[in-house]
C-alpha cells in the first residue's frame, strides 16, 4: 500500500503554522475582550494592513486579544495617544509587510524547482515550521539594532537648540540610478531581470551599510539613500559607481524625514541631477560641493550650468576620486 502523499498545504495551515493559534472571535469579540473601544480596533486592524472581516467571521486569535490589550495599556498609561497607536501600527504594517512578501519570495524561490509538485509545496512548510523559533529572534535582535541606529543618527543630526526630533533636518541625499535598464529589461528573461535587479540593490546596501548611512529605499533601478555630511556621502557615491554602471546624483541641505522616507526640496535636486547625469558620473549641487572643500581625496569639476524641472538654474559638480 502507497504512503499517503501530504498534499498542497491549505491557507488555513499556513495561517496555523505561522499564527500559532486557532481563530476563536470575531472582530467584535476580539475587542470587548482586549478593552479597546470597536472603532479603534478596527482603525488598528486596517492600519496594519488587514482586511476588514465580517461580523460574523471567526477569525481572530487569543494573541489578537493580547496585542490589543498590550494597546490599551499604552493608551492607559498616556504612553501614546489614538493618532500615535495608528501611525505606529501603520509603520509596522506597511514594513512587516514588505518583509513578508520578499522572504516569503526567497524562500519560494530557493526551494522550490520551476514545475514543483504538491510535495515541494509541503516541504517549503516544513522548512519554514523548523526556522520559525530561530528567525524571530534574529527579528526581534534586529529591530532593536536599527531602532537604536535610527535614534543615533537623529540626534547626531539634531542641534542642541532644536527640539529632539528636529522637522527638518540638515543632510546628503543621493539618488543611484542604473544605466540603460530598460534596454537590459526588454532583453532578458523574468529570472534574469529579477536577479539584475535583486543584486543591484543587494551591492548599492552593502556599500551605504558600510559606510555607516541609510539606504531610504529601492526602487528597481534606482536607490535612494542619505548619509548625514557630504563627507560620508562622497565616500558611498563613488564606491557604488566602482560597483555597477550607474549615474548618480546628489545634493545637501534641509530634508523632511516623514514616514521612513524623506521629501523636500534638496530631495528633488538630487533626482534632477541624477536625470542629467553621464553613465558613471557621480553628479553633486553647490551646497555638497561646498562641504567638500578644495583639499581632501575628493576632485570637484565644476560644468556649465543647467536648467532643472521645478529648480530654476542649477550649478552642477562632477565628483572624483583625487588623482594625487
Amino acid at each position: 500500500m502507497s504512503e499517503a502523499r501530504p498534499g498542497r498545504p491549505s491557507a488555513e495551515e499556513i495561517e496555523r503554522l505561522l499564527v500559532g493559534l486557532p481563530p476563536r472571535y470575531t472582530r467584535v469579540e476580539v475587542a470587548d475582550r482586549s478593552g479597546v473601544p470597536r472603532e479603534l480596533a478596527e482603525r488598528i486592524w486596517r492600519a496594519l494592513g488587514f482586511a476588514q472581516r465580517a461580523d460574523d467571521a471567526v477569525a481572530f486569535t487569543e494573541a489578537d486579544v493580547d496585542a490589543l490589550r498590550r494597546v490599551r495599556s499604552m493608551l492607559d498609561g498616556g504612553l501614546l495617544d489614538e493618532q500615535t497607536v495608528i501611525r505606529m501600527a501603520r509603520a509596522l504594517g506597511q514594513t512587516t509587510a514588505r518583509l513578508a512578501q520578499w522572504q516569503a519570495e526567497i524562500m519560494i524561490g530557493t526551494m522550490l524547482p520551476p514545475e514543483p509538485s504538491e510535495d515541494d509545496l509541503a516541504a517549503v512548510l516544513g522548512t519554514a515550521r523548523g526556522l520559525m523559533p530561530d528567525f524571530e529572534h534574529v527579528l526581534i535582535h534586529v529591530w532593536r539594532a536599527q531602532l537604536a541606529a535610527a535614534g543615533t543618527r537623529l540626534l547626531a543630526i539634531a542641534d542642541v537648540n532644536d527640539e529632539l526630533v528636529p522637522t527638518r533636518v540638515a543632510m546628503a541625499v543621493g539618488f543611484a540610478d542604473l544605466v540603460s535598464f530598460t534596454r537590459r529589461s526588454r532583453e532578458l528573461g523574468e529570472k534574469e531581470l529579477a536577479g539584475l535587479v535583486e543584486g543591484f540593490e543587494s551591492r548599492a546596501s552593502d556599500v551605504v551599510a558600510t559606510h555607516g548611512a541609510r539606504l531610504v529605499k529601492t526602487l528597481g533601478d534606482e536607490v535612494l539613500f542619505t548619509a548625514q555630511d557630504p563627507e560620508q556621502a562622497a565616500a558611498i557615491a563613488l564606491d557604488l559607481v566602482e560597483t555597477d554602471e550607474l549615474r548618480i546624483g546628489m545634493a545637501y541641505g534641509p530634508v523632511l524625514p516623514v514616514m521612513g522616507d524623506v521629501f523636500g526640496t534638496t530631495v528633488n535636486l538630487a533626482a534632477r541631477l541624477t536625470a542629467i547625469a553621464r553613465p558613471g558620473t557621480v553628479l553633486i549641487d553647490e551646497a555638497l560641493a561646498g562641504g567638500l572643500g578644495d583639499d581632501g581625496p575628493y576632485a570637484l569639476h565644476r560644468i556649465r550650468r543647467r536648467p532643472a524641472r521645478g529648480l530654476g538654474v542649477v550649478q552642477p559638480y562632477v565628483l572624483r576620486r583625487s588623482s594625487s
